[in-house]
């Protein structure tokens, strides 16, 4: 005999909110942590949630000064053409298991930061620096909890389920800064790496910094 279908006051429901953002202390990475509040709006006590959480940044949602227009030409085009090529960035996908809890609980969502220039994500922070984000948290995930008679049960998060937040840049930039101390990371080819290494061994340059302004002063002439 198969089970009855779960009422509708035992389907588990949650809300989200990112409350804050923080440096991660000691990590290996550049990290930011996102505080993320959890509470119970429907059925029984939670005994765990995996949950799966995609970090966007939502481009479309704020303005642009001439110079960050420019600078986010090589992501989105022209500006007349962002009404149909800008789309929002995948920062992270985040996978995270809360433990139990009745009411509300917190957890930390992190998020590394890089200044890998091939990344879009780097690109537009590179562009924006001294004003808000903003960022879309979407999450999905199973609910594991109890329901009026004390049975385990399992309900899916809802795709409705996301909350929004507004991260400062000057805060990536920063903690970004700390680690790489104002360096950005160029992925060459190994080819180009080669030929790059015998032309700063051929004009006895210090380092690959000289070596790269070196040789764009030299085409600019």
């Amino acid at each position: 005999m198969s089970a009855p279908a779960p009422h509708e006051a035992d389907i588990a429901d949650l809300s989200f909110a990112v409350t804050g953002a923080r440096p991660l202390e000691h990590a290996a990475v550049p990290t930011l942590a996102f505080r993320l509040a959890v509470t119970r709006t429907g059925g029984g006590p939670v005994r765990s949630v995996s949950l799966t959480t995609d970090v966007r940044i939502a481009v479309e949602r704020r303005r642009y000064r001439e110079e960050e227009r420019l600078a986010l030409a090589r992501l989105f085009g022209q500006p007349e053409q962002w009404a149909t090529g800008m789309r929002p960035l995948t920062w992270a996908r985040l996978t995270t298991v809360l433990p139990p809890f009745d009411d509300t609980t917190a957890v930390d969502l992190p998020v590394p930061c890089t200044r890998e220039c091939e990344l879009a994500v780097t690109a537009y922070f590179e562009a924006v620096r001294d004003a808000d984000v903003p960022l879309d948290f979407l999450f999905s995930g199973t609910v594991f909890h109890t329901d009026a008679t004390g049975r385990l049960r399992t309900s899916q998060i809802s795709w409705a389920r996301d909350c929004s937040y507004r991260l400062p840049a000057a805060q990536w930039h920063a903690l970004t800064g700390r680690y790489f101390g104002g360096l950005s990371w160029l992925r060459v080819s190994q080819d180009t790496h080669a030929l790059l290494g015998a032309y700063r061994a051929r004009h006895a340059l210090t380092d690959w910094d000289e070596t790269v302004r070196t040789l764009l002063e030299g085409a600019t002439r």
